[in-house]
């Protein structure tokens, strides 16, 4: 008997809900995760906003928040997800490379996957 699991993803606030199957008769739940960038000074906001438009696909004004809320509180959730989908992201971010505007920048921002919790 096939059953649905539904896949979650949540981006700039939303959350994407989108059907899988499964093999019993019961709906399983997977666990959500965030993907948390952390500030340094190696990076300039064009960078950040740059980086998060290319990755992310959010807007400028998106990116923009993103940029303001890493300088301020020194971390900003980007998106909650499933777990494959986060490291990916994750990975991402790491791999995006250095910030050509600083000559002291020498590589990626860096991110964390995080577990998302029950508030997710």
């Amino acid at each position: 008997m096939a059953y649905w699991i539904y896949s979650r993803m949540s981006v700039s606030g939303q959350t994407i809900t989108s059907p899988r199957t499964g093999a019993t008769g019961e709906v399983a739940k997977s666990p959500l995760y965030r993907v948390v960038l952390l500030d340094d000074d190696d990076h300039t906001y064009d960078y950040v906003i740059e980086m998060l438009q290319k990755i992310f696909i959010f807007t400028a004004e998106q990116a923009l928040r993103h940029a303001q809320e890493v300088d301020s509180m020194g971390r900003t959730v980007l998106i909650t997800c499933e777990l494959p989908e986060a490291e990916f992201a994750r990975d991402q971010v790491h791999g995006y490379g250095r910030d050509w505007r600083l000559p002291r920048s020498k590589g990626s921002m860096s991110a964390v996957v995080e577990p998302a919790g029950e508030s997710a």
